[in-house]
Order: structure tokens, then C-alpha cells, then sequence
């Protein structure tokens, strides 16, 4: 069975201020991870540091890279990885595909997670269908606090 996440959330931000935080290192610290790197081109680092101080290969979305970036029509995919307690999954890729509306005053980010395969695939899924009620919760409130999640 083909496993995706589908999330939404409606961001108290304009648009352009959504895609930054989604697409910039200084964004991405603001409401996902204490740290990162990000490089916004075709294959560009899409890094993001949960655990900066954990051992190399166990920190974050190491080794994840940018596969499609549209500023014209808010669109961005990346790869991305499970957590370490998930070493099977963690070694398989899966994609992760954002897009930004606007919606009056606001935006609407629409989140599609695929690409679930493997002996710890459906533990991989279940552990995102949370993990991105978090991130987008942690979104929306550091716009409507106008604050950055302190780490």
C-alpha cells in the first residue's frame, strides 16, 4: 500500500515570508530545527539539525538535498530521512514536497510526504503523521507570536 502524508495549515503571514522560512537557513531555525543548513538550488543542502551535538549521521536531516524549487509558484521538495531510533528507514529516502498559497492575509502551506518503502516504512510513517503537526504548529505560532521558537 502507497503510504502519504498530507498536512495543512493556514500561516497568519504573507507569502513571501512563509517561503523564506521554509527555504533559508535563518527561516528554518525560526520554527524547525535549532540549527541548519540550507542551500536553495537543484541538489543545494536541506540540512536541518534537530540534535546539532548528537554524532555525525544521528543530528538531523543529514545528507538531504533539495530536488525542485519554483519561487514563482511556491513550490519546494526535498529529500528527507527518518530519525536515527528508525536505522533501516533512516537509510532510505523519502520526498517531502511543500507548496505556499495565498490565502487573504495569510498563506496555506499544503505538505505531501511519499516514498515510504522498506521493513520499517509503516514505523516511519506513523512517527511523520505526528512529527509534521509539530512542525507546522510550531509554523503557525512563530508567526502569530512574531518570535522565534527558542531552542
Amino acid at each position: 500500500m502507497k503510504r502519504v502524508i498530507r498536512k495543512e495549515a493556514l500561516v497568519p503571514a504573507p507569502l513571501d515570508e512563509v517561503w523564506r522560512a521554509w527555504t533559508t537557513t535563518e527561516g528554518v531555525t525560526a520554527f524547525f530545527a535549532p540549527r541548519a543548513d540550507v542551500q536553495l538550488a537543484l541538489g543545494g543542502r536541506y540540512e536541518l539539525y534537530f540534535t546539532p551535538d548528537g554524532p555525525p549521521g544521528e543530528r538531523g536531516t543529514e545528507g538531504c538535498k533539495v530536488m525542485l524549487f519554483d519561487p514563482e509558484k511556491r513550490t519546494l521538495a526535498v529529500t528527507w530521512n527518518a530519525p536515527p531510533h528508525l536505522p533501516l528507514a533512516r537509510k532510505e529516502r523519502t520526498r517531502v514536497d511543500v507548496r505556499l498559497d495565498a490565502d487573504g492575509d495569510a498563506t496555506r502551506v499544503v505538505l505531501h510526504h511519499t516514498g515510504f518503502v522498506g521493513p520499517e516504512a509503516e514505523a516511519a510513517y506513523e512517527y511523520f503523521r505526528g512529527a509534521w503537526d509539530v512542525v507546522l504548529s510550531r509554523l503557525v505560532e512563530r508567526f502569530e507570536t512574531g518570535k522565534a521558537v527558542a531552542w
